[in-house]
């Protein structure tokens, strides 16, 4: 495909050992290839080639994040697809990454995130502890309504 480009070759061997190495994402790696020195046409074909060849897969690289940053980083979805929007992905991509983690799962996060945080929280009444609880899940990006209906979870 590229046998008469040594630069373009050189540029897919790069890339194809740093999407192996670790998930990347297409506007990750575009941006990578573009500061490589290649065109705009060369780089659709090189990203072309290392998606054919399975190095790159958005959706699995979504599914990948979503998953790293709720069990890892305990961040809720608003602040996962923030981020995510952010790097140029598409949005039927991201919500469907957003879906596949368990539900369940998820609000135990964030339960026991609020419950972290209730712990640790130096509030002189309840009402002030109810507040910086809410702040915190919501700075973590948990989305209000969810915060709201488990709050009563946390402070009893």
């Amino acid at each position: 495909m590229f046998a008469d480009n040594s630069i373009k070759k050189h540029v897919i061997s790069k890339m194809a050992a740093l999407c192996s190495r670790a998930e990347q994402c297409s506007p990750d790696i575009r941006k990578k290839i573009i500061a490589l020195g290649l065109t705009n046409k060369e780089t659709d074909e090189v990203l072309e080639y290392l998606k054919k060849e399975k190095f790159i897969d958005d959706e699995r690289y979504v599914e990948a994040y979503v998953t790293e940053k709720i069990n890892i980083n305990k961040w809720g979805r608003v602040k996962i697809r923030y981020y995510l929007h952010a790097k140029g992905l598409f949005t039927e991509i991201i919500e469907t990454g957003l879906r596949s983690f368990d539900e369940k799962k998820y609000i135990d996060i964030l339960i026991n995130t609020m419950k972290k945080k209730a712990a640790k929280s130096d509030g002189k009444s309840k009402l002030e502890k109810i507040g910086q609880i809410i702040r915190f899940a919501q700075s973590r990006g948990f989305e209000p309504e969810l915060i709201h209906r488990y709050i009563n979870e946390v402070i009893k």
